[in-house]
């Protein structure tokens, strides 16, 4: 299974999850000619995808999703609340998924996991190899972990989790004070420190490979979150690698569930 994260932060999100010839996209937050240059960047042709799954619908997640969708005809896999916020998808009858209900595709399959942000029914998502059992979580745009999603992110071979800001620098940055208490509050982002708990509680000689998603580029640094969540990693079992996906980067993960991982940056 290839993971490949086409960008990640504040100015958009889109995860290509592959197996064989069954491809799913996670999210379209970039525009669609933006999403198309980057996915031609990673060798991966449009038309070659087979649905899209909407975490949530803040822009960030959804800007290009109409038009790509209609251009290659992909299937729209969205929970109620976020299709019920998103009117301009009607034309392309997105399909209601819920909670933690399996979506079977060709050697995929999708579960979707609820998460608290300030959002109309936003989601995780697991995604899992049928073949051989590897399974990927993302999971970002939270603001806090319920233990339902803990559970289901603990057996993993590889995590895409957000570690969006370092408290200190969220506090002293440029932000208005309820922008700060927006993104740091229980509905908003998860911190460097957030993420370094989260990570070493389900960390395990099993996961193979943590990386770290939307960071804001007002309130972190790469090598902040990286730090923090290698901090909250000692100690366990955890052998894999940490990296870091970019806003402005195309970042590819290979996952086999013979626990061999490979992890390559496109510029």
């Amino acid at each position: 299974m290839i993971v490949t994260v086409l960008g990640t932060g504040s100015q958009g999100n889109a995860i290509v999850v592959e197996c064989d010839d069954d491809r799913v996209l996670i999210d379209a937050g970039f525009h669609a000619r933006t999403l198309v240059r980057r996915l031609r960047l990673a060798g991966i042709a449009p038309e070659s995808i087979r649905a899209m799954v909407l975490t949530h619908a803040h822009g960030d997640h959804v800007t290009g999703a109409r038009v790509a969708a209609r251009r290659f005809g992909w299937a729209i896999y969205a929970t109620q609340g976020t299709i019920d916020a998103l009117p301009e998808l009607d034309d392309l009858s997105p399909i209601v998924v819920r909670p933690r209900e399996t979506v079977q595709l060709d050697t995929l399959r999708i579960s979707p996991l609820r998460i608290p942000h300030d959002c109309a029914e936003p989601v995780a998502v697991c995604v899992e190899n049928a073949a051989t059992g590897a399974r990927v979580g993302i999971a970002y745009d939270l603001g806090h972990v319920p233990m339902s999603l803990e559970n289901a992110l603990r057996d993993l071979d590889a995590v895409i989790l957000e570690s969006n800001h370092d408290d200190v620098m969220l506090r002293n940055g440029p932000y208005p004070r309820s922008v700060q208490q927006r993104i740091a509050g229980a509905y908003g982002h998860l911190s460097n420190g957030a993420a370094a708990r989260l990570a070493r509680r389900i960390a395990s000689g099993a996961l193979r490979h943590v990386v770290l998603a939307h960071l804001s580029e007002q309130n972190n640094t790469p090598d902040a979150a990286r730090s923090a969540v290698a901090r909250g990693l000692r100690g366990t079992d955890f052998r894999g690698t940490l990296s870091v996906a970019g806003q402005h980067t195309v970042t590819r993960v290979t996952v086999a569930r013979s626990r061999r991982v490979e992890q390559m940056t496109l510029f």
